[in-house]
This record gives structure tokens, C-alpha cells and sequence, in this order.
């Protein structure tokens, strides 16, 4: 736990379980959809529902057993040293506060909702996982270098946050930016946005913004894909070391 944080699971009032209920009952017909199938299998097997807000001691059991990842309780975001270190160490960091009833669309920053529904059901996948974790381990080695923290955070951003990808013709989501927004996972499908191969180099190279939703997302094959492109990445770090 980071700062000796933890989960106060009996301090949730009603209204974040209706808040929670809401969210994932407006999410899944949609995702059933459009989500990737690893993304479904994953949230059906860390065994989310909409009735309970998920238990970080019961969740990091199931991770332990699939992937060995587990959550690390956080109170919003962290600074890149931390985030990285616990990437490496295969530890995600998630907040475990809830949106408003009145805000439920807009969020300055991430709430529970966008870090463990759209984050964890993939943490069980080992592909996934293991680009993941090289993202950590390459932030740590090159803490120093803002220019290269900089590129690595794109990398999450065109990725982990806002990726699709691509199977048997069909476009699908998995980014969990995508996932936990209602507004944005009709809109990146849609013909608006434009859709690019996955291409680490233009990725690591362009800047994005956190402030609305995105007009170009990056798609991959497959997560084998991303696991694979862990040599690109590097070799594109070589260029500017």
C-alpha cells in the first residue's frame, strides 16, 4: 500500500452503490458490443457485478491467481516515480472513491469507477500484463530522462487508456478511458475520430490532450501484438539516449 492506504469498505454510502450500480448497468449491454473479448472474459472472470462495489482484498486474490498482479490503494493520481515503480513491481494503482450522482459524465480526474472497471478486468490477461509491466520497468530505468518519461507516457495513453483494437475485421475497445466513458465508447468507433495502425514511433512522438475526448486512436492486431512491440519500444529509446 502506498502512504498506508486501504480500501474503507463500510464507509460507502448508498449513493456510491447506486452510483456504482448505475455505471456498470449503463457500461455492459454496450460493451457486450464493442469491448474486446479479452477485456469480457476478464471482467467476468475478477467476477464484477453491478450490485457490489468490488472488494480490493477479494480482487487482488483473484489477480494473485491469474496473473500475480494485484491494486495498490491510491488517492488519486500519483506522481511518475511511484507509478512506474509499481508498474514494475506488477502493482496497479487505483483510487476507491466514487463519482456523484451529479457528476457522473465528467470527472477532473480518475474515480473507481474508470480505475478498477476499466483497468482490472485486464490485468488478468498475461500479454497484456507483461507490456504493462515493461512500461514500468522502462519508466524506472529512465526516470531521469523527461524527454523519454514524457514518450512512455504517450505510449499509455495511445494504449492502456484509449487503445482498440482489431480482430476478425472488427474494431473493438480496450482502453480503459474508453471503457469507463459512456459518451466515448460510441464515439471512437464512430467514422469521426481517425483510426491509425498501431505504430509505436508516431505514438511515442505525438502529444495528446486529457482535457475532452480524444480524435485519433491507435489500433492494435492483438495483445501478442503489444507484448511484441516491447523491442520497438526500446529501440526507439536507443535513438535518443
Amino acid at each position: 500500500m502506498v502512504n498506508g492506504l486501504h480500501q474503507q469498505y463500510d464507509a460507502y454510502t448508498d449513493e456510491d452503490f447506486e452510483v456504482w450500480k448505475f455505471l456498470f448497468e449503463r457500461q455492459l449491454p454496450t460493451l457486450k458490443q464493442v469491448a474486446a473479448q479479452e477485456y469480457l472474459i476478464g471482467l467476468d472472470n475478477i467476477k464484477f457485478t453491478p450490485n457490489e462495489i468490488p472488494n480490493i482484498i477479494e480482487t487482488n486474490k483473484l489477480l494473485a491467481q491469474q496473473t500475480g498482479w494485484e491494486l495498490v490503494v491510491v488517492p488519486g493520481i500519483i506522481k511518475e516515480p511511484d507509478f512506474f515503480n509499481l508498474l514494475s513491481q506488477k502493482k496497479f494503482p487505483a483510487t476507491t472513491w466514487l463519482r456523484k450522482k451529479k457528476s457522473l459524465d465528467y470527472l477532473p480526474e480518475p474515480d473507481m469507477f474508470h480505475d478498477v472497471f476499466g483497468h482490472v478486468p485486464l490485468l488478468t490477461h498475461y500479454h497484456f500484463t507483461e507490456f504493462f509491466q515493461a512500461i514500468g520497468n522502462l519508466g524506472v530505468k529512465h526516470l531521469q530522462n523527461e524527454t523519454i518519461v514524457a514518450m512512455l507516457g504517450r505510449l499509455y495513453w495511445f494504449t492502456v487508456e484509449f487503445g482498440l483494437i482489431k480482430t476478425n475485421d472488427i474494431t473493438r475497445i480496450f482502453g480503459a478511458g474508453i471503457i469507463s466513458s459512456f459518451s466515448e465508447t460510441t464515439f471512437s468507433l464512430s467514422k469521426k475520430p481517425t483510426h491509425l495502425p498501431y505504430n509505436v514511433e508516431l505514438i511515442m512522438n505525438r502529444n495528446y490532450e486529457n482535457d475532452h475526448i480524444q480524435d485519433t486512436y491507435y489500433v492494435i492486431n492483438s495483445f501478442e501484438q503489444l507484448y511484441h512491440s516491447i523491442n520497438d519500444i526500446e529501440d526507439v529509446i536507443s535513438k535518443i539516449l
